[in-house]
């Protein structure tokens, strides 16, 4: 399977802070990708990375087979729109289409014209006097109009309402399903991601915790209730990931290869939001680990 992005031992320092750490990851093509994790986990300086908007400290990226940013070839194929979707608010939103002609070879002003329309935006209106969500959506036309083969955005509906951020979401999914363009989101909105997200990375407290495909990851995740045990006793193949106990019952969370079987207790799947949260409570208690994607080698 072909990789559009590829991290060896990718790290990134500010003085004496540490945002990213031996970060080691590989994104398949063709997929949308979740990106999760708390703030201050080191999302953002990974897509700035990716984008070229930032150098490594050490270790190495590449993107689509390249270094990001090594030449307009390379960054006419990426698309990137920021966390606060920046926009230029005394400009109409015509101006940034053709702006947008200028700036990109690659410029599909068919697709761009389109999708305005279809938002229902007058052209001639100043960016500054939209919505969050109509701005949010004018920068993702720009993005996408450019025809990327890599679309990354970063926290693109965290500041919008429910219904903006289902709209936003909404015509991305229908860009995708279009083009077939290789999405990367990051948002710590679990929900959002579940409904359109097919492949996962998680990052907690600067490194990579977790990643796969959603489907592999939910299938070899569970939750797993008994009678009160010791980790210790559960059948062979089960790691357990989290453990909770009551005078009489235990809880684990648990990663198996196969659902396995426990005649004392009752095996459940592990959903997407609690996946998460169990990589981010592990990631903060402790020195992290291998992530799973390596792990299962």
């Amino acid at each position: 399977m072909t990789a559009i992005l590829e991290a060896r031992g990718l790290g990134k320092r500010y003085g004496r802070r540490q945002a990213l750490t031996d970060c080691t990851l590989s994104v398949p093509s063709g997929r949308v990708v979740g990106l999760v994790g708390p703030n201050g986990a080191g999302k953002s300086t990974l897509l700035q990375l990716a984008c070229g908007l930032l150098t490594p400290t050490s270790g190495t990226i590449e993107v689509l087979g390249e270094r990001p940013a090594s030449g307009p070839a390379q960054l006419a194929r990426v698309g990137f729109v920021a966390q606060d979707t920046p926009t230029y608010a005394a400009l109409s939103v015509a101006d940034h289409l053709r702006l947008g002609a200028r700036l990109n070879p690659t410029w599909d002003a068919h697709l761009a014209e389109g999708r305005i329309r279809d938002l229902g935006l007058d052209p001639g209106l100043r960016v500054g006097r939209l919505s969050g969500g109509q701005r949010a959506q004018v920068a993702l036309t720009l993005a996408v109009s450019k025809r990327p083969d890599l679309l990354i955005l970063d926290e693109p509906v965290a500041a919008l309402d429910p219904l903006a951020r289902r709209e936003f979401l909404q015509g991305l999914m229908e860009y995708v399903a279009e083009h077939g363009t290789t999405v990367i989101l990051s948002s710590h909105l679990v929900s959002d991601l579940e409904r359109v997200c097919d492949h996962l990375v998680s990052l907690v407290a600067s490194r990579v915790q977790i990643a796969g495909d959603v489907d592999d990851l939910l299938g070899s995740h569970f939750r797993l209730t008994t009678a009160r045990r010791d980790a210790g006793d559960l059948p062979e193949g089960m790691h357990v990931l989290q453990a909770t106990h009551t005078e009489r019952q235990s809880t684990f969370i648990v990663r198996a290869d196969t659902p396995g079987h426990d005649p004392d207790g009752v095996l459940e799947p592990l959903g997407l939001e609690d996946l998460v949260l169990t990589y981010m409570a592990e990631g903060t208690a402790g020195p992290a680990r291998r992530p799973v994607q390596e792990a299962q080698r």
